[in-house]
Formats: C-alpha cells, structure tokens, sequence
C-alpha cells in the first residue's frame, strides 16, 4: 500500500492559497500572493529537497497541475525541474485539462476520492500532494492522507484557502520530525495517530 503524503506552504494562520506569487491566485480577492518568498531561505529548500530525493509520484488537483505545467517543463535545468518533469503526476480533474503540456501526466477518471483510495492500493512509490488546496479538502473529509510534511511561515494574512477547513475529519496526529529554518519557517512532519484524545485537568 502506498502512503499519501501531503506537502504544503502554510500561514501562521493556516492558508496556504497563492504562497508562490502575485496572481497565482487571487480568488476570493486574495491580495497577499507571495507570502513564502521573503522567509524562503536555504534550509526550506533542503526540507523540500529532503522531500523529493526518493521515490515518487505525484497527486495533483486541476490548478496546481495548471501552473506547475506551464513553469517545470521549460525549466529542466533548474533544481527540482528534473525530478518534477520525470515523476508521474496524477490529475484530479472534473474537465480535461491538456496532460501533454507535461510529461508522465495522467488523468484521474471518474470520482477523485475513489481514484486516489484506488492508487494507494497500487504497488509503486508513495504518493505526495503539493498544494492543490481545493483537492486537499476531498482528500481530507474522506480520511486519505497518511502523512503532512507543513512548512509554516511567519507571517498572518487573516482569510484565503485553509488546508484544514469544514469538513475535515477530527483526528490525532503525532510529530515525527521538527526543525525551524533561520527565517523562523517550522517544518513539521506529523503521522496519523487515531482518534483524538481528550482530558481534563481536575
């Protein structure tokens, strides 16, 4: 069975919408595109390196796979580009988006929670989500996602996309690995743990 891996830029305060640049996406008068470049320093590159140095494939909703299509194929040189271009990317997609804009591209068909609980099934490397905010909330309400690798930055922007949003499925999570960046990025990795459990201090 095949881990799914959720990789994600997040706010202080929990949004991860638009952290590479002005217009990625500005839905819902989102203003703050941007919001990672200014804290993104070498040791958030090596977590993200440290990320994508073994196996695997990835898990991609419909705008994501639009704006990743459009950069990583035209820069193969760049750090990451190899590694991006080579790795099979699976597609979530209610329409038919252009798969040979981007090699190894492959659509998802039908309904996406059942494609994806379908592919953790497969044999073949673990499965890793990078942004795609809106496919995250399916992935979350129908119980998917095995692993969150969070970068959260230091900075509040008040409303926009959250990753954990209504409809996410209370649950307990245990922190395998820790480290904060000198830009003050902390990069946590944090498990399933079961169910959530409760106290009290009496």
């Amino acid at each position: 069975m095949r881990k799914l891996i959720v990789s994600t830029f997040l706010t202080l305060d929990g949004v991860m919408q638009a952290p590479g640049g002005p217009g990625e996406d500005d839905s819902g008068g989102f203003a703050y595109g941007g919001w990672t470049v200014p804290h993104f320093d070498e040791q958030v590159g090596q977590a993200m390196g440290e990320l994508t140095s073994r196996p695997f494939a990835m898990v991609l909703g419909r705008k994501t796979f639009d704006i990743m299509a459009a950069y990583w194929p035209t820069a193969p040189e760049e750090e990451g580009g190899k590694i991006f271009n080579e790795a099979t990317k699976y597609v979530a997609s209610r329409g038919r988006p252009r798969l040979d804009r981007w090699s190894n591209s492959v659509l998802i068909e039908g309904d996406a929670a059942e494609g994806i609980a379908a592919l953790k099934q497969q044999d073949g490397p673990e499965l890793q989500v990078h942004g795609s905010a809106n496919l995250l909330q399916t992935l979350l309400r129908h119980d998917l996602v095995d692993q969150f690798h969070l970068l959260v930055f230091p900075v509040v922007v008040g409303s926009g996309k959250r990753l954990f949003a209504d409809g996410t499925i209370p649950a307990g999570l245990k922190l395998v690995d820790s480290k904060v960046s000198a830009s003050g990025v902390v990069i946590g990795t944090y498990e399933r743990a079961g169910e959530i459990v409760t106290g009290n201090f009496g």
